[in-house]
């Protein structure tokens, strides 16, 4: 194993987040007094995370090497690896590299922070280099579900690197930029050390479709409607825009979009280029009214059912300016995200109410993934031909499948590598070892607080969300303990007051008791101790009762 007892040190290559989970992506490299980032994503939380908004990565290992710390490189410009950078701004002024995309969506989410003044965005294209202490890294041009998707070569003093970034290969991208094979396959010949490869389909035989595939069936489902065409889709995902706009412009509609993330990302995208969507294609609401149905075409968020999208509003009749209509035609183009199944099936539910028709993924092919399938997989293992293989981007599965996936190809077990979230990957020029953890761990962000929200203060709101809340507030008089006011009890989410009044008389009863109780054993009572034993005689008596453990809390004054 490389040590630092070696004239010169070892690289570190250190995941802290994306490795074991889908999301979260964000990975230290470092070699001597530099250390340089990749990416700096959020996760969004699941379903036990109560209240809170997202999540990002424990930046401690940052904090304890900050005066190293030279660079953020970022690969696309999805939330799950742009989404913390504001958070990773806030306590580091770095400066960030990336495409111009990439750029331009990290410029307007620092601009909402308050962070836009201080920060040095610097744009990079494909096949450009640039250099930052020991690392040379070129940016090489992948195909993914947003335009301007980057893997990155890093050469570095004990060899090269090459990290694919979230990619696909695409042979007819609807942007025509093609998966660069070129300089992959020259890294490849020339030499790469490691391959660090997006783990997230390999589970998924064969290759993934091509976005034009999906653009055929739209075109299917625009020729069987003759009212209003709803299209549900990613913000983010420009390529499947652009080819709803086409259609529009085919099929003689206009397009509405609706949504505060899809009118942003499509104005960045037109002023980049990226889209090509003339301002008289384009309809406000006003005009909308006076379109009949079979000219109109709406652009809108909330194809995972989102609870504040606008797809989701207009299903829930809570859109103040929309409505969902019989004749719709509802077009769900994405493809439904593990956890969210169920939302979406209420929100289809509810669509249908309306007298719309809705299509998804599951019904015809209206979605691509952007993450390559195992072929793809097998193609990026042949063109870079890495002596050590790390899987990464993806849940613990899909790293083990996807090591299996290169030892098949040929690469000697002992080189393809299993690394988590806090593992240190020591590469040295022969060879490649798991060294120490560091610490990691995701962070919890609830409104303006950012980790101050954790195991304990989740437990709660579990405990509040699954049985309840009930609170006896009791005033006495401190000279003699005689009950000056209450015993009062108020419940949330326990029972209907108005239903079980008896169950609660019967709970001041138990509390006159302790109170009673307590009184004949000390003149004086003492408030802390009556309050624990309330607690203590309610907690049994709403057990033995109802079968129920409702959060108690109990309120004595004494005056």
């Amino acid at each position: 194993m490389p040590n630092s007892s070696n004239t010169q040190p070892f690289l570190k290559v250190i995941p802290l987040g994306g490795l074991g989970e889908i999301g979260l992506n964000m990975m230290v490299m470092e070699y001597d007094e530099t250390l340089i980032l990749i990416d700096s994503g959020l996760m969004f939380p699941e379903d036990d995370m109560l209240g809170i908004d997202i999540v990002i990565p424990d930046f401690s290992y940052i904090q304890k090497n900050r005066d190293r710390v030279r660079a953020l490189i970022v690969t696309h410009g999805h939330e799950d690896h742009i989404g913390a950078i504001p958070f990773l701004l806030r306590e580091f002024q770095i400066p960030i590299y990336g495409t111009p995309l990439s750029l331009a969506l990290i410029r307007e989410k620092l601009k909402e922070h308050g962070l836009l003044e201080r920060s040095e965005l610097n744009q990079v294209l494909p096949r450009e280099q640039i250099s930052i202490g020991p690392f040379q890294i070129e940016f090489l041009q992948v195909c993914h579900s947003i335009p301007d998707g980057v893997g990155l070569a890093i050469r570095t003093p004990v060899g090269i690197l090459i990290h694919s970034g979230d990619f696909k290969i695409d042979n007819t991208p609807i942007d025509g930029r093609r998966f660069d094979m070129a300089r992959f396959g020259a890294y490849g010949e020339e030499g790469v050390l490691a391959l660090f490869s997006d783990s997230t389909n390999v589970e998924r035989p064969g290759y993934t479709l091509s976005e034009r595939d999906v653009g055929n069936t739209l075109r299917e489902i625009f020729q069987e409607c003759a009212g209003r065409i709803i299209v549900a889709v990613f913000a983010s995902n420009l390529n499947r825009i652009q080819q709803v706009i086409r259609l529009a412009r085919e099929f003689n509609r206009k397009v509405l979009l609706n949504g505060r993330s899809m009118a942003v990302n499509v104005r960045i995208a037109r002023e980049l280029g990226y889209l090509n969507f003339p301002p008289e294609e384009e309809i406000t609401l006003q005009e909308l009214a006076r379109l009949p149905d079979s000219e109109v075409l709406m652009l809108t968020t909330g194809s995972q059912g989102e609870p504040m999208s606008a797809l989701t509003r207009m299903a829930f009749d809570d859109h103040k300016k929309l409505k969902v209509q019989r004749g719709d035609t509802i077009i769900l183009s994405s493809k439904f995200i593990p956890g969210n199944e169920r939302t979406i099936q209420n929100i289809i539910n509810h669509l249908y109410r309306h007298g719309a028709e809705v299509i998804h993924e599951q019904v015809r092919d209206i979605h691509v993934s952007g993450h390559a399938y195992r072929q793809e997989l097998k193609t990026m293992i042949s063109l870079v031909k890495p002596r050590f293989f790390i899987p990464v981007h993806g849940e613990y599965r899909h790293l083990v499948k996807h090591r299996q996936l290169a030892i098949d190809m040929g690469i000697p077990e002992e080189n393809c590598l299993l690394a988590e979230d806090g593992s240190t990957i020591l590469c040295g020029p022969d060879q490649i070892s798991i060294g120490e953890r560091v610490p990691t761990g995701r962070v919890l962000v609830d409104g303006k607080g950012v980790g101050d929200v954790e195991g304990v203060v989740l437990r709660d709101r579990r405990h509040l969300s699954e049985d309840g809340l009930v609170i006896v507030s009791l005033v006495i008089d401190k000279e003699t303990s005689e009950i000056l006011s209450g015993p009062d009890i108020l419940s949330k989410g326990f029972i209907q007051e108005e239903t079980h009044s008896e169950i609660l008389d019967s709970a001041k009863c138990v509390i006159l008791e302790v109170l009673d109780n307590l009184l004949e054993k000390d003149y004086e009572v003492d408030t802390s101790v009556l309050q624990a034993e309330i607690h203590r005689e309610l907690k049994r008596f709403f057990n033995r009762v109802l079968y129920r453990r409702p959060v108690i809390y109990a309120i004595v004054v004494d005056i």
